[in-house]
C-alpha cells in the first residue's frame, strides 16, 4: 500500500455575538450566535497506515489520546465504516487550550474531512454533519468555515456573507475555562439580544455582544480588567471570546494592536494579532 498523507490547516474561530436564550432539557443551552473563522490555526498532519491503529502525536502535554477529540472521532469513523487501515496524526498545537476560540472542535473537523478522503469513504457532507454532531456544537460550523450564524445548541447552521475585519487582537491570560463553567455562570433573565440582525446588516463591531461575559467576568475579575485596559487605550470594541478566557480587542490599526502585543507580552501572556479568513466556498 502507498503511504498517503494530509496536512490541514485547522482553524480558530470567535464569536461576533453569543446570546444564551435558556436551558434545554438535554442539559444544554439554547444559543444564537455569529460564528466567524480567523487566520489563527492549528496544522494537522494525517498519515495513513498499514498498522490498524490510531495513534496521536503532539507538540504539546494535553493530548491524553482516549480523551481527545481527534482520537474519538477517529475511531468512531474507524468503527461506524469497518475500516481496516490506521492512521497517525500529528498535531501542532497554535490555539490556546480551553479559551473561547474552537481549537478542539476545529480539529475534529479537521479528522472528519481528512479521514473521509484517506480511507476512501467519499463522505457526504451530511454525512459529515451527523457525525460531527455527536461529539459538539461547534464542529458543524467548522465543517464548512467562513462565517455563520449558530442557533440550538450551535449546530444548526445558516452560511452568512463574511464580516471582514482587520487589526484583531486576542489576548489570553493563562488559565483555562471550560464550557460547562462559563453556561452555570450565566444569567437567563429571559431577554433575547436582537443586536445580531444589526450586526449582520451593518457589519460594524458595535453590535458584538457575549451574554457569557458578565458572569465568567465575576468569577474571574482579571477578564474585565483586560477588556477595560483595551478600551481605554485605544480598541474600539473589546469582549470576552467565547466561553474565555481569550479576550478579543478589535482594534482600528495595526499599530494599536502591536502596541497591545508589546505590553501584553510583557506581562507574559499569550497574544495574537490576526484577521477574519474568507471561506473557500
Amino acid at each position: 500500500m502507498k503511504r498517503k498523507s494530509l496536512r490541514i490547516s485547522s482553524s480558530a474561530k470567535i464569536n461576533l455575538f453569543l446570546d444564551v436564550l435558556s436551558k434545554r432539557s438535554d442539559g444544554y443551552h439554547q444559543i444564537r450566535t455569529v460564528f466567524t473563522e480567523i487566520g489563527l490555526a492549528d496544522i494537522i498532519n494525517f498519515a495513513l497506515t498499514k498498522k490498524d491503529a490510531i495513534k496521536i502525536l503532539s507538540d504539546i502535554d494535553f493530548v491524553s489520546t482516549n480523551e481527545n477529540l481527534i482520537y474519538k472521532v477517529a475511531v468512531f469513523i474507524k468503527d461506524k465504516y469497518n475500516v481496516k487501515f490506521g492512521v497517525e496524526i500529528e498535531l501542532q498545537k497554535n490555539i490556546p487550550i480551553s479559551a473561547g476560540m474552537g481549537g478542539g472542535s476545529s480539529n475534529a473537523a479537521s479528522t472528519i474531512i481528512a479521514l473521509s478522503e484517506l480511507w476512501n469513504l467519499d463522505l457526504s457532507r451530511t454525512e459529515m454533519h451527523k457525525i460531527a454532531e455527536n461529539f459538539g456544537s461547534d464542529i458543524n460550523f467548522f465543517l464548512e468555515g467562513g462565517c455563520a450564524l449558530g442557533e440550538n445548541r450551535g449546530e444548526k447552521i445558516n452560511y452568512l456573507k463574511q464580516i471582514e475585519l482587520d487589526n484583531i487582537f486576542l489576548v489570553n491570560p493563562g488559565f483555562e475555562i471550560s464550557s460547562k463553567e462559563a453556561y452555570e455562570a450565566v444569567s437567563l433573565d429571559g431577554h433575547e439580544n436582537d443586536n445580531w440582525l444589526e450586526l449582520i446588516e451593518h457589519e460594524n463591531i458595535k453590535w458584538c455582544y457575549n451574554k457569557l461575559q458578565v458572569g465568567v467576568c465575576k468569577k474571574y475579575p482579571e477578564i474585565q480588567m483586560i477588556i477595560d485596559h483595551l478600551l481605554e487605550n485605544g480598541a474600539k470594541q473589546a469582549m470576552l471570546s467565547g466561553s474565555g478566557a481569550t479576550i478579543i480587542g478589535f482594534c482600528p490599526d495595526r499599530a494599536t494592536a502591536d502596541k497591545f502585543s508589546i505590553y501584553y507580552s510583557n506581562m507574559g501572556y499569550w497574544n495574537y494579532i490576526t484577521k477574519t479568513k474568507r471561506s473557500a466556498k
